[in-house]
């Protein structure tokens, strides 16, 4: 009897480390899979944002009685005209913007600025040596505008690539929303007929809330960067425009925005006017749209929150961008909010459908 025991435990210690060599294999795999086609995944995932965020605006238009095909064509005729308004309207600023501040990147300006902050610090902290404290800051706006040239003429060899994105994404998306039935039906199918309800649902509700995530998240960022645009053209800031576009990227960034889109108007209030002067009204101003975004816009645009403590959130954003850089810190939340959604439903599915027999 013992000896069955010791044989019928030693098979299953032995069933169990073939199983966990099979997944370790297969995760290193799929992570291996994930580097190298890592390109093509972000573009996969940009267009599934996409999709997500127009098909609430195709499914009404098809509750009415339009096709499926026919909304989505709609759709993309009205993005484009309104893409094309805004691009007409804005872009032409923006670039004047840029040029404008390019040219104000030369060593003179600098000298300026540096002397100006040499000023202001004697009149304010007179016991500081502000020697070596200029020098050392003089050095370093040196050394970011200076990388900022030279790296431009490489955002312009990048520029071809973003074109090319920017084809494919919204081709992509025409065809995730035009089949969304079929793909969610596809992957449903793969699962067997007791876990048919349950598959369906997770997939369901996770992108119902991932979706209202991101209409909510890419509207409040339109908002921001809109409201730092205004003020800092109302209180003489050149570039406003340039740099609320830039603190509405940022935001998308929770916790981050702020740093990401006032640290640019910083910098350019003091090459303006060659002091701080205007530090004090930049950071009230800073102040005053994000508490008014946290008390009050996000509580109105989020219909369902995340659910995640600012710590982890912090956590999974620091995580993000040491695998991923930029684009990682971006989609650390959304993809957070993926899986907790979907362990919500495995939870409930394993009460409900009892998809696991213990």
């Amino acid at each position: 009897m013992e000896i069955n025991k010791a044989n019928f435990m030693a098979e299953k210690n032995r069933n169990s480390l073939i199983i966990g060599t099979f997944i370790s294999i297969g995760l290193i795999f799929l992570i291996a899979a994930t580097v190298y086609f890592i390109d093509i995944i972000i573009i996969l995932l940009l267009s599934i944002l996409a999709s997500m965020l127009f098909n609430p605006v195709v499914s009404f238009l098809e509750n009415h009685g339009f096709e499926r095909k026919f909304s989505v064509v709609i759709i993309f005729i009205l993005n484009g005209i309104l893409l094309f308004f805004i691009a007409s309207l804005l872009l032409p600023k923006i670039i004047l913007q840029l040029n404008s501040f390019s040219n104000l990147l030369n060593a003179e300006n600098i000298s300026k600025v540096s002397s100006g902050m040499e000023n202001t610090i004697r009149h304010y902290f007179p016991f500081i040596n502000t020697g070596i404290l200029i020098t050392k800051l003089q050095n370093l706006l040196n050394t970011i505008f200076f990388k900022l040239i030279d790296n431009f003429s490489l955002i312009l060899s990048s520029l071809f690539n973003i074109i090319i994105i920017a084809v494919i994404i919204p081709f992509i998306t025409f065809f995730i929303l035009r089949d969304n039935k079929l793909i969610l039906k596809s992957f449903v199918n793969i699962v067997p007929n007791r876990y048919f309800e349950f598959a369906y649902s997770i997939l369901n509700k996770t992108g119902i809330q991932l979706g209202i995530f991101i209409r909510g998240w890419i509207l409040d960022a339109f908002i921001v960067g809109s409201l730092i645009s205004f003020g800092l053209s109302i209180l003489g800031i050149g570039n406003s425009i340039t740099i609320g576009f830039i603190a509405g990227i940022g935001h998308l960034v929770p916790y981050f925005g702020p740093f990401i889109g006032g640290l640019p108007a910083i910098l350019l209030s003091v090459i303006q006017f060659g002091d701080l002067s205007k530090l004090p009204e930049i950071l009230f101003l800073f102040i005053s749209i994000y508490t008014l975004d946290n008390g009050f816009i996000q509580p109105h645009i989020y219909s369902n929150r995340t659910g995640l403590h600012p710590i982890l959130i912090i956590f999974l954003i620091l995580a993000g961008n040491q695998l991923m850089g930029a684009f990682g810190m971006l989609m650390a939340i959304p993809l957070a909010t993926v899986i907790k959604t979907a362990s919500n439903e495995f939870y409930n599915g394993y009460k409900k459908y009892k998809i696991i027999k213990m």
